[in-house]
């Protein structure tokens, strides 16, 4: 799934288009979009863009009186790809006065969705949306964390006490602030919180940096793949040398999750 680093790529990416005019809107996975096609093109078709931001995974298209809200699910993806070819698993096509932007999407769990702006403090998913990963202070994080009886990984997967953290940034945090996934978050030290709040920061900020993980079908808005993958340390590694002890990374689900991490070095 597309994580903080990868949506605010996609995001910078789109921001040429601001200031254009939405000519037109095609449909070709009516499910995908809310709160139904010929709402959707009502309520969108023909308004200027006046920005584009970013909640967590969750991006949002300003265009005045209405919002599209767009979730990229699992292996969702926005390219901006001008008079290009068509991209495979298209799903919705925007043209705008400015480029042609499409929204692909294999496995097809992702959703657009336009609402009036007044809606948007109600919206069922994101109102439930906690702090930015990237805005959070370290008091508030302290806190979140002392107060819960749940595993780490499992929390810091919760978007409601974390929003933008997913699989990959998370694994390669926890190891990196040398903290065991199955731990409870309440029984880490005010050191280890610290240095969790430090890793994630650090992990985030270098995934945007290099313009997300292509580990399966991630693309940016310009349809080329990241690099952060290059730098992960226990993500996709299982059973190969821990990068600071060279004994074997392992696997197993944690929170529901496949999880890689080193057992000697994380504890």
């Amino acid at each position: 799934m597309p994580e903080l680093p990868e949506v605010e790529t996609i995001r910078r990416d789109l921001l040429p288009l601001v200031g254009s005019r939405l000519r037109e809107i095609r449909v070709k996975q009516p499910r995908l979009v809310r709160p139904d096609p010929v709402t959707f093109r009502a309520w969108l078709q023909g308004r200027t863009l006046r920005g584009i931001s970013r909640r967590g995974k969750l991006l949002l298209f300003d265009w005045g009186e209405i919002l599209l809200l767009v979730h990229l699910g699992m292996t969702g993806a926005l390219v901006l790809a001008g008079d290009t070819a068509e991209p495979s698993h298209t799903r919705v096509i925007l043209e705008l006065d400015r480029g042609r932007v499409y929204y692909t999407d294999p496995r097809g769990f992702g959703w657009l969705e336009a609402l009036p702006r007044e809606d948007l403090s109600g919206h069922p998913f994101y109102r439930k949306l906690g702090p930015e990963a990237l805005e959070i202070s370290l008091a508030e994080f302290e806190a979140r964390l002392a107060a819960s009886r749940s595993r780490i990984k499992s929390l810091l997967l919760d978007q409601r006490v974390l929003a933008g953290l997913g699989n990959i940034y998370t694994d390669e945090a926890l190891f990196r602030a040398g903290i065991h996934p199955a731990r409870r978050a309440a029984d880490l030290s005010p050191e280890e919180r610290k240095r969790l709040y430090e890793a994630i920061r650090e992990v985030l900020r270098r995934g945007i940096e290099l313009r997300g993980s292509s580990v399966r079908n991630y693309v940016d808005g310009r349809g080329k793949s990241g690099r952060f993958q290059e730098e992960h340390r226990v993500y996709g590694r299982r059973g190969l040398p821990c990068p600071s002890c060279g004994r074997p990374l392992q696997y197993r689900k944690i929170a529901g999750r496949g999880t890689t991490f080193c057992p000697f070095c994380q504890r």
